[in-house]
């Protein structure tokens, strides 16, 4: 029974952003975090139309670590340390906002011309507390860079932590773990349940862990110490996510993450009054606070 291994089903809310869908699973009424993560986001799949693109407008956040992976497309990423980093499938860009931060994210030229392709996860990482003012950072890993394990149908990709042996070179601040698991038809691979939170998120395609079908875009939250399997018949892509669980919760609206009511306070206060840093080259457009915000924490 899917009982014996899994805790929780968490199951998205979609936004459709207008040619294309997010579907959203973290925060949830029901669950804030697994590990460090308090975010999970899949993008798409989706094909827009050509001259067309997407265009998140210049936006601020504090007390976080965005992470963003694709599968498929292309993002131009703009922040206020002047970084301007183009994002590919199999790579990673880490993005620390400690004390504060801004960016962008936009469809590259070449891929407006084309019709851009847009399929992937962002999450958002929180911080321990004695990091979360950290001065701001950004950090692109080539694809190249990330350790890969190919075997009997399997493929897959390390992102952050430690996973089967090998370490990612990714940025951690907390126990973290994050992979990117392609099985074949026929292939299967073990979850390692060395971590104290884990989830399993099929994005893609089909897999079932020990036996029992899992539906796309819905967030498995494993049993902790519970050793599984992840198998597919068809062919599927499924990420694994997890860490070292928070002993503190993290407060959460629009933006702004911190361990702090007060701190998320102070943010709204300094973006609606501009006191975030700009990106330079993008500052002619912004996103100004919502009056009611699609991500909000959950007491």
């Amino acid at each position: 029974m899917l009982d014996d291994f899994v805790l929780q089903t968490i199951t998205p809310v979609t936004h459709d952003l207008g040619g294309f869908k997010v579907h959203r699973t973290l925060p949830n009424k029901e669950r804030t975090m697994v590990g460090p993560f308090l975010f999970f986001d899949q993008m798409g799949p989706a094909h827009l139309e050509v001259g067309n693109g997407i265009d998140v407008r210049p936006h601020p956040h504090i007390n976080l670590a965005t992470v963003t992976y694709l599968f498929d497309g292309a993002i131009d990423h703009r922040d206020s340390l002047g970084t301007r980093q183009r994002i590919e499938p199999g790579a990673v860009n880490l993005m620390t906002a400690g004390h504060g931060i801004v960016h962008s994210e936009r469809s590259p030229g070449d891929e407006r011309d084309a019709g851009p392709a847009l399929s992937g996860i962002q999450t958002w990482l929180a911080l321990p507390e004695a990091q979360e003012e950290t001065d701001p950072a950004f950090e692109h890993v080539a694809k190249a860079a990330l350790p890969t394990l190919a075997a009997h149908g399997v493929r897959a990709r390390i992102i952050m932590g430690e996973l089967w042996g090998q370490r990612a070179p990714t940025t951690t601040y907390a126990g973290t773990i994050y992979a990117d698991i392609v099985l074949d038809p026929g292939a299967s691979v073990p979850v390692d349940a060395a971590a104290e939170e884990r989830a399993v998120y099929l994005a893609i395609g089909e897999a079932s862990l020990e036996g029992v079908p899992l539906e796309p875009m819905k967030l498995y939250v494993l049993r902790p110490g519970i050793a599984a399997t992840l198998r597919s018949s068809q062919g599927g892509r499924v990420m694994l996510a997890g860490g070292d669980a928070f002993r503190t919760p993290r407060h959460v609206w629009w933006n702004f993450v911190s361990s702090s009511r007060e701190r998320i306070n102070e943010a709204k206060r300094a973006w609606k009054a501009g006191e975030f840093p700009v990106v330079p080259g993008d500052d002619k457009e912004w996103i100004p606070i919502p009056a009611v915000p699609n991500t909000v924490s959950y007491p």
